[in-house]
């Protein structure tokens, strides 16, 4: 089968979980499915040559639509007088649109497939069969947002979430097939079909996140995009609120905040005790120079992809309920899951102070990714649903 596949982002570098999951859908749907791929580009300094040559091995056709800023930005201001979410508009050109356009009629693809719904205004009109991957529900991601913002642009933010949510709901009924990444996303669309959605989780390269024996530099590590807001937000509460709590017990215990294009919030964060690297050329460096690493996410939805890279390379972890509803592991047995600032802290310490549960959960982490989280079989799930539409 021929696939047009259609992305806000050009998935690489894989700093960004939408572009992990779509650069590892596109390699394991490559082994049976010609690839038609159209990456949106938003960004000015991306390596084009860079990004061709690591997509290059999966694809038949491989095109890249730069989105200038003055453009998203007039796109913006014209969606803000109408109905449908800003998010659409900063990624929509009407030149990308035509060149999209005849890129379908050129390759005559059997099937649609875009990620996100900022993507689906290329495609709704289209009669070809399609999927939408909604991977995560951007109104609820929104909605949780909404605490942090000030009175100036709470209106604002709330105005979005409510075209969100109906935008979700809208396009629902425009695509053969929607997936998603967990079921808790799942059930957060507001249609009364949303039984209909598949889940497709997110996996692990295990034969690159694999344990690696290095000296432990770092106590605990929270890797991801320290420019997201819900990176952001957890980076701030690990080390304001609960490494104080462990400083308490030990005042020595070294923390790493490893990832790209860290905020002020972040990068004010560093100190005697807390290192923040920025970007990593190989983010396996973070997880196996420290001993213990955790995801206290507040906010946000979806996998956690950091999750399943530290597990998968035996480094013990610590979450949060929001994140491990996605992850359905095991607390006390497979991960440790903290409600608060202390309970994490208290997580924390023990598996720092006693071996035992350290090794225990390390094995038990490690077996538990390898045995529900791979890329080959959840894409072959969605190899099956578009090829069976």
């Amino acid at each position: 089968m021929r696939i047009f596949v259609l992305l806000s982002r050009v998935p690489y570098p894989l700093e960004k979980g939408d572009k992990l999951r779509a650069f590892h859908q596109i390699k394991e749907l490559s082994k049976k499915n010609e690839i038609i791929l159209c990456a949106l580009n938003p960004l000015s300094n991306l390596d084009k040559q860079e990004a061709f040559s690591k997509l290059q091995p999966y694809c038949l056709s491989i095109n890249f639509l730069d989105l200038p800023v003055h453009i998203r930005l007039w796109n913006m201001a014209l969606t803000l007088m109408g109905s449908k979410p800003i998010q659409t508009g900063y990624f929509y050109n009407s030149k990308a649109a035509k060149e999209i356009n005849r890129l379908i009629d050129v390759y005559k693809p059997d099937h649609l497939y875009c990620q996100f719904i900022r993507t689906t205004e290329y495609l709704i009109h289209h009669k070809i069969k399609k999927t939408l991957d909604y991977q995560d529900v951007l109104s609820h991601g929104l909605k949780h947002r909404l605490k942090n913002e000030s009175l100036f642009s709470a209106p604002f933010f709330k105005m979005e979430y409510r075209r969100l949510v109906d935008y979700e709901r809208k396009v629902f009924d425009l695509f053969d097939n929607k997936t998603i990444i967990s079921i808790p996303d799942k059930n957060l669309i507001q249609h009364d079909n949303k039984k209909e959605i598949h889940v497709i989780p997110n996996g692990v390269d295990h034969s690159f996140f694999r344990p690696i024996d290095k000296e432990k530099k770092y106590d605990v590590v929270f890797t991801g995009n320290m420019g997201y807001p819900p990176n952001v937000d957890a980076a701030g509460y690990l080390i304001n609120e609960i490494m104080p709590l462990v400083w308490g017990k030990i005042p020595t215990a070294k923390v790493l905040l490893a990832g790209a294009s860290p905020a002020k919030k972040v990068t004010a964060l560093q100190s005697g005790l807390v290192v923040v690297s920025g970007w990593l050329d190989d983010i396996r460096d973070a997880y196996s120079s420290a001993r213990v690493f955790i995801a206290p996410m507040r906010i946000g939805t979806g996998l956690q992809n950091k999750l399943l890279e530290a597990m998968s390379m035996k480094i013990p972890s610590i979450t949060t309920p929001l994140a491990n509803d996605a992850l359905q592991a095991k607390d006390g047995f497979e991960i440790l899951i903290g409600k608060d600032a202390e309970e994490l802290s208290k997580s924390i310490i023990k598996l720092l102070e006693d071996k035992k549960t350290y090794d225990q959960l390390a094995i038990n982490g490690y077996n538990f990714v390898h045995n529900n989280h791979s890329w080959e079989k959840a894409t072959e799930k969605l190899h099956i649903i578009i090829n069976n539409s």
